[in-house]
């Protein structure tokens, strides 16, 4: 694995440093209310003064979005796999996975929560929904452009169907797996909240919703930034997961 150099993560920490910078002058030199728009000070001051509720609140976010994001890339990836046994059965299963894509999860989450009440099970479901789809396409994707000097070559070794699918098939998915957890991830979080958002005793989502219900923008912000934060660990730790596990491209580059 390539280390994180400083001059990689240099350009990062000045974009961020410019942006924050600039919204902290901006609310101070306008003299904006706190109820409009919180400067990025006032918005950390409320994060540590209610660390204790940011904290639990956010676990159980977390606990929320990774049980959905796991369980929507077991059932994408095996949606996959028994596609590419039955491809007869692909038109079928994609035209319905496309019907679950368009509907919008605010109009799905509301009739969960009716059905299944206000507990955890609704929001895994909602956010296992949202990731189901991308993990689906670029599963089957990775499943069906495998490289084909390697077909060839287990062709010629006269492998088994088991074989090929295990030793070149499988493989080359992989790539294409990470990329739909790097779009997934984050989208977990947003279902989560979202879930949260039409019923929930806890979560950053009922934070949020409870901010904005008394107008208090510095809460709400709290929670909108330790979501951004959550997402950009996903992201780092997925794309360390797939320079460990998708080796080859790195001795490739």
């Amino acid at each position: 694995m390539k280390p994180i150099s400083s001059q990689s993560t240099l350009p990062t920490f000045v974009i961020l440093a410019s942006i924050f910078t600039g919204w902290e002058a901006l609310v101070r030199l306008r003299g904006i209310p706190p109820y409009l728009l919180p400067a990025p000070t006032h918005i950390l001051r409320t994060i540590f003064a209610n660390l204790s509720l940011y904290g639990q609140s956010t676990l159980i976010t977390l606990g929320e979005s990774l049980s959905g994001l796991i369980l929507g890339v077991i059932a994408g990836t095996g949606a996959a796999l028994l596609l590419s046994l039955w491809p007869r059965l692909e038109r079928g299963v994609m035209t319905v996975a496309i019907l679950v894509k368009s509907t919008p999860m605010v109009a799905i989450a509301p009739l969960l929560t009716i059905w299944l009440g206000f507990g955890v099970l609704p929001k895994v479901i909602i956010t296992a929904l949202l990731t189901f789809f991308p993990v689906l396409v670029n599963v089957i994707s990775g499943l069906q452009h495998a490289d084909p000097a390697l077909l060839d070559l287990f062709s010629s070794w006269r492998a088994s169907r088991w074989e090929v699918f295990r030793f070149v098939r499988l493989p080359s998915t992989l790539p294409y797996l990470f990329a739909a957890l790097k779009i997934s991830a984050p989208l977990s979080l947003i279902a989560a909240v979202v879930a949260e958002w039409t019923g929930a005793s806890g979560g950053l989502g009922h934070v949020m919703w409870l901010a904005y219900s008394n107008l208090n923008l510095p809460f709400l912000f709290g929670a909108v930034f330790i979501l951004g934060l959550a997402g950009v660990a996903f992201y780092i730790t997925l794309t360390w997961a797939e320079r460990r596990f998708v080796f080859w491209q790195e001795i490739e580059a």
